[in-house]
């Protein structure tokens, strides 16, 4: 775990409505061809989170610069074109921290926190268990890594961690849940204990929570046409400590914004 230290960019004031992105960008220098920098200028959050940025730290800044209203934080993998994240903040945090502390999850940028006055913002890309379920066991000892390390935080101040958390929690986040259980990546009954997990530690799955009973996706595979016909997945979430939760004004899905195979998904805070 590395503390980062950036030059500001710009001193954005202090509010107390915040608006949070989240959006697995399936390759940053990809989807900034597209329409990335008018969607982000549209959707205007205070912070913005990205999950798979595939590229190295300075690759990722080159690419982002001209979001210049934004201090930018960057956790790349030691694999080239592989994972990473990244946090934009108008807003400069307090403190930025890459990674977990544990060694052996910390090779592939899939985590990183920014400290603000009220709470921690973790930002987080969970590895995918793969297409033949290699790397599920290592998967269950990430979980239970990643919980320990979202614990440890909150004993200082509430947590609202974000990302694609590549887990259906249950059968209405995903189209064909009968067909993909126990065989398929992202739903096997050790990925959603995994998330059984961090709901019983108490953070509150917002969209859920605030929507109990729609039926939306947040990830549709490029094959099959799959998001023209919405099969899909939600498996990006904002996640909140209990008791942030009486900050939260709408957790929301915004399947219209195109350019990565994810969709972003919105979290608005009173502050």
């Amino acid at each position: 775990m590395k503390n980062i230290e950036q030059k500001p960019i710009f001193n954005g004031p202090k509010v107390s409505y915040m608006k949070l992105i989240s959006w697995n960008v399936n390759g940053i220098r990809a989807i900034a061809k597209k329409d990335f920098f008018k969607s982000v200028n549209s959707l205007d959050p205070d912070i913005l989170c990205l999950q798979e940025t595939k590229a190295q730290d300075l690759e990722v800044e080159k690419t982002i610069s001209e979001l210049s209203q934004y201090h930018s934080y960057t956790n790349s993998a030691d694999q080239k074109g592989y994972s990473g994240t990244a946090i934009l903040s108008k807003e400069k945090p307090l403190a930025v921290t890459t990674d977990m502390g544990v060694e052996e999850h910390d090779k592939e940028g899939r985590v990183l926190c920014a400290e603000y006055d009220n709470f921690y913002l973790v930002n987080v890309y969970v590895p995918n268990s793969g297409q033949k379920l290699e790397r599920l066991n290592y998967r269950q000892q990430w979980d239970a890594a990643f919980l320990k390390y979202l614990i440890a935080l909150e004993k200082k101040k509430p947590v609202v961690v974000c990302g694609d958390f590549n887990v259906a929690h249950r059968p209405i986040d995903l189209k064909n849940d009968k067909a993909n259980y126990n065989k398929t990546a992202g739903y096997t009954q050790i990925e959603i204990d995994g998330m059984d997990n961090v709901s019983a530690a108490g953070f509150v799955d917002t969209f859920r929570k605030l929507h109990p009973n729609e039926v939306a996706y947040t990830y549709w595979s490029y094959r099959f046409k799959a998001r023209e016909r919405n099969v899909g997945w939600r498996i990006d979430y904002i996640l909140v400590s209990g008791s942030f939760m009486e900050k939260v004004l709408s957790s929301e899905i915004l399947p219209d914004y195109l350019g990565s195979d994810h969709c972003p998904i919105q979290l608005s805070l009173n502050l």
